[in-house]
């Protein structure tokens, strides 16, 4: 393993290797070796299950924990508290933690935590007791409350927005509701869904495109300027496979890409017959008018899968959207067509009764699913098992993969937060040590 990578850095240095391709091989290098961390130890402050992680996406350095006996918890996964075992192991305590105790806190289960996503001076928590809060994270207070028509299971903001401060918050409700941070007040609600939303993630490709999963089956597609969703996805529209690149397609023939065209149109679903935009009906026929999109119509009534959606993740570059269910189905959806691409996951067995957070690399080569008290790592185009993450006693609810240091938090039942890291020889880390003046045989 070492060889291959002096041999990537001489290739470098010769100029034979970009300096990005060279960056992405050395990432891959480090992700091939994931295992649980020998030298990072997280010591959790919570008395409950773990239900949601988010490392902060300006310094990629400050995890955020969410538990069911209402605690939340901030970790600096960085600079340790202290280190054991002659400075081999890290060990990171909690920088502050807001539980029932405090006066603004949760009173039951926190299900989900979020960092605003400019800087971490804010973060939001969404619970069991119907609320929704929005902390100041320097000064521990709720700077703006929401209250739910239910129990919050999740909670998004958008990474890319420059034009708004949305929190999408899912709950027991049919409705999805868009909490405004700026105002203090709902912007406005999403109607279509027709039992509790388990699931919301917000599109890496657009500030207005809002992903959402419910209980009924459906994954929904909202551009929230606009009334109604714009696309649903159906488990009967297939394709086989992801779409070749751009660049890739652009060298095609209009021969070839005609063809190509057809086949694809061809098994769009099983039948050959073309599948209608929602909203939308056909050309001909004794219907010419377009359905108002609240309106139900027979497409609206197709679902992504059978039982609930606990899960949605969407790839970096917002082609791809990756999806779990009560059915224990793992499906990759092609954005732009609607399609399932039919990539067979191997046996898979989700939790059924509560949202799953999934996780995936910077490059959307792995997925990271919380398999009960497992977590499998799936390629994601072949769905084939890359490795299987064992740790944990009880079952696992929340992963999250900190792209700068090539590091998987996963968060269970048994209350741990554990951390899987690059292999590293214990030898060389005691070898290396905290930065200290003395050594430790000196007499």
């Amino acid at each position: 393993m070492h060889t291959h990578v002096w041999k990537q850095i001489r290739d470098r240095e010769a100029g034979k290797l970009h300096a990005h391709c060279f960056a992405n091989r050395i990432k891959s290098n480090r992700i091939s070796q994931l295992q649980l961390s020998n030298y990072k130890d997280i010591v959790s402050a919570h008395k409950g299950a773990i239900n949601s992680l988010q490392i902060d996406s300006t310094e990629g350095r400050y995890l955020l924990a969410a538990a069911s006996d209402a605690s939340v918890a901030v970790y600096d996964v960085q600079r340790p508290t202290v280190y054991e075992a002659g400075g081999v192991i890290s060990k990171h305590r909690s920088i502050f933690v807001v539980d029932k105790q405090h006066q603004q806190g949760h009173k039951y289960a926190v299900s989900s935590a979020i960092w605003y996503p400019i800087d971490t001076g804010l973060f939001v928590t969404g619970s069991y007791d119907h609320h929704i809060n929005v902390w100041d994270t320097n000064t521990t207070q709720v700077v703006v409350n929401f209250k739910m028509p239910g129990k919050v299971h999740r909670t998004a903001m958008s990474n890319l927005s420059t034009s708004h401060m949305l929190i999408a918050a899912g709950t027991e409700d049919v409705q999805v509701r868009l909490c405004d941070i700026a105002s203090g007040a709902f912007a406005h609600t999403l109607s279509g869904h027709r039992d509790g939303v388990m699931t919301v993630e917000w599109s890496n490709s657009s500030e207005w495109v809002l992903v959402t999963g419910g209980c009924d089956g459906a994954i929904r597609f909202w551009d929230i300027r606009r009334a109604g969703c714009f696309q649903l996805l159906d488990q009967s529209r297939t394709q086989l496979g992801r779409r070749p690149p751009i660049l890739k397609r652009s060298m095609i023939t209009k021969d070839s890409s005609t063809k190509l065209r057809a086949a694809q149109k061809k098994h769009a679903n099983g039948s050959g017959s073309r599948q209608l935009t929602i909203g939308r009906v056909p050309s001909k026929g004794p219907m010419k008018q377009r359905l108002h999109p609240g309106m139900l119509s027979t497409q609206d009534r197709a679902t992504a899968h059978y039982g609930a959606v606990t899960g949605l993740k969407a790839t970096e570059d917002g082609m791809y959207l990756l999806s779990a269910g009560s059915d224990s189905r793992l499906r990759l959806w092609d954005v732009q067509s609607g399609c399932d691409t039919l990539v067979n996951f191997e046996t898979v067995r989700l939790q059924i009764n509560k949202p799953l957070q999934l996780a995936t690399t910077q490059d959307a080569t792995l997925v990271f699913v919380p398999c009960m008290r497992s977590v499998k790592a799936f390629d994601m185009w072949s769905g084939n098992t890359y490795s299987i993450l064992r740790g944990h006693y009880e079952c696992v609810n929340s992963c999250w993969f900190n792209q700068q240091d090539q590091e998987l938090y996963t968060g269970g039942n048994d209350r741990q937060i554990l951390v899987w890291s690059p292999a590293r020889s214990v030898t060389n880390e005691m070898d290396e040590g905290p930065a200290e003046d003395q050594d430790n045989w000196s007499s």
